[in-house]
């Protein structure tokens, strides 16, 4: 099909794409790498007055080392460029990344604009979820403010981001030997989308004794309207050494508090018994990388 029509214009920087998102506000759409926009307007699920392209504003791309050991991932980072750098060292980014869609999306499609869009079947809010990650947005009157991931996703396709108001960074905590971390799904096949994914990362703080560990993140996709931190699985594992006994009796509550989706791909029940089987098999892929 042929979208609607509509006005463009393309950005040659960042505060020219804040001038128009300042001017447009919510009649207007940003498009980068276009991955997941273009086909909801060619199938008129999405008729935007105007896209304002933001492609081409190379201060919104690459990988950089903050001062404190953080890892800063411009917001038009693609998946390629994450899987190709040495600075990405998180297991879950490993295990997630080179199988997200396929070789064209991961070229061209941007970290920014996946967690923008919040498809509550990503894999990448899921992985920035469990790893504590903070993203910073940027509008022209407002100025920049710091959003924790878990303060961004609020429901399907639905962010905490103003109309007028530009995803420029992603923030990683510094990768530490003291923590390891998996990504486990289950695809749709024909999509690629989650049906039920989980990221998990164990850790160990100063305040952990002995074998056991203190810092425990579990992030789940696919399962809700929204990707969300499984709070009881975190909290029945704290303190425990995160050995299989105690996992198999943390995970029943993954889907705790949760209204999980149903859908032609996948009923309540089956989704729920598999975001069982995933949380399992990400922790203990999570606990493996630590021995």
């Amino acid at each position: 099909m042929i979208p609607a029509a509509f006005e463009y214009d393309r950005a040659t920087s960042v505060e020219e794409a804040l001038g128009l998102l300042r001017t447009h506000g919510a009649d207007a759409k940003l498009i980068a790498g276009g991955q997941s926009l273009l086909p909801l307007m060619k199938l008129r699920l999405a008729r935007p007055d105007r896209l304002i392209d933001i492609g081409r504003i190379e201060a919104l791309k690459g990988i950089r080392r903050l001062d404190d050991g953080r890892l800063a991932v411009g917001s038009l980072t693609t998946y390629a460029d994450l899987i190709a750098s040495p600075e990405i060292k998180y297991g879950l980014f490993r295990d997630a990344l080179p199988t997200i869609a396929d070789v064209q999306v991961r070229n061209r499609g941007t970290i920014g604009g996946a967690i923008a869009h919040a498809d509550p079947a990503s894999d990448m809010p899921a992985l920035l979820l469990a790893l504590d990650a903070e993203l910073v947005c940027r509008s022209a009157h407002r100025g920049q403010r710091t959003i924790a991931a878990t303060e961004f996703f609020e429901g399907p396709f639905t962010t905490v981001l103003d109309p007028d108001e530009l995803l420029i960074e992603i923030r990683l905590p510094a990768p530490s030997q003291h923590h390891g971390s998996a990504y486990r799904m289950l695809e749709q096949p024909a999509s690629g989308f989650a049906i039920a994914g989980v990221a998990a990362v164990i850790g160990q703080t100063e305040a952990a004794t002995g074998d056991t560990f203190d810092d425990i993140r579990i992030a789940v996709t696919g399962v809700g309207d929204h990707p969300y931190r499984a709070a009881a699985v975190e909290a029945a594992l704290v303190g425990t050494p995160v050995d299989a006994p105690s996992i198999a009796a943390a995970v029943g509550a993954v889907c705790e508090g949760v209204e999980v989706m149903g859908d032609i791909h996948a009923d309540r029940e089956y989704r729920a018994a598999m975001a069982v089987v995933m949380a399992q098999r990400a922790l203990e892929g999570a606990r493996a990388r630590l021995t």
